[in-house]
Formats: C-alpha cells, sequence, structure tokens
C-alpha cells in the first residue's frame, strides 16, 4: 500500500500550514481587539485607590451635578460626575473646545487626564492639543466628540 497515508490522523504538510495561519490570525484578531478596548476604567480605578495624579484615563460616567463656568483665566464649563462609587470634578476648558450641551442624568464617554484630591478628582485635558505636543482629549456626548 505504497503512498497510503499510514496514520488517517496526520495532515498533509499544506493543510497544517493553512491551519496553522489561520491559528494565528485569530490569535492576532484577538489580541488587536483587546488593545481596542478602553483599559482606562482600570487605570482610572487604580489612580483613585493609588492617589495618583497625571494619569491620562479614557471612561464612561453620569452627570450628576452641572456647576457654574470657571471664568478666571482660561474659562473651563465644570461638571461632576459619578464613576462607580466616586465623583468627579470635570474641568472642560471651553477656551479651547465647544461647550458640551450636557444635562443631569446624562451618561457621557470622557478621555482627559485625571488628577487626584481627597473629593475624588479632577478630569481636565478634556480637548485637542492647540500646539500638538500630546495626545488630547474629549468628552463625548451621543456620538457626538467635543474636542
Amino acid at each position: 500500500m505504497r503512498g497510503m497515508n499510514k496514520n488517517p490522523k496526520k495532515l498533509p504538510p499544506l493543510k497544517r500550514l493553512v491551519q496553522g495561519a489561520f491559528l494565528l490570525v485569530v490569535m492576532f484578531l484577538s489580541w488587536w481587539f483587546q488593545q481596542q478596548q478602553p483599559k482606562s476604567n482600570n487605570v482610572l480605578q487604580d489612580a483613585i485607590i493609588q492617589q495618583r495624579s497625571d494619569v491620562f484615563v479614557e471612561f464612561q460616567a453620569e452627570i450628576i451635578k452641572l456647576l457654574a463656568d470657571d471664568n478666571k483665566g482660561s474659562r473651563h464649563q465644570k461638571f461632576i460626575v459619578k464613576f462607580n462609587s466616586n465623583t468627579i470634578l470635570v474641568a472642560h476648558n471651553i477656551d479651547l473646545a465647544p461647550r458640551v450641551p450636557v444635562k443631569k442624568g446624562d451618561v457621557i464617554n470622557i478621555r482627559g487626564e485625571y488628577e487626584w484630591n481627597d473629593q475624588g478628582g479632577v478630569v481636565h485635558w478634556t480637548h485637542h492639543d492647540p500646539q500638538n505636543k500630546r495626545v488630547g482629549g474629549w468628552i463625548e456626548l451621543n456620538g457626538k466628540k467635543f474636542k
């Protein structure tokens, strides 16, 4: 029985190569999709627990209170959001970015720089960098980004 494969479980080399390539593609896509997912919720929670500052974060939160604008120096739209069991002040520079038309109860996505304080912290730098020296932030409401 020459030419017959004596081991029926052994695949021809080309088929093994195709299966191996397919497996590599699946592994790469799995890794790539994981990289695209915002891990900042963990980063933000860690920054709060560790009382760290100067940490860029990306997270989703509910607006629980609107505050008056801060008009001293650069003007900032201010509001408080709830993230997990924490409250965080958001200071959005409206001299560099458009005002976000938020109201109490809105759920927004935020990307900015977190600064810890004993009241829960502040997120700022929620706008583009006018000098293009660093990655900017944004606030997203109903699919529209304000940066």
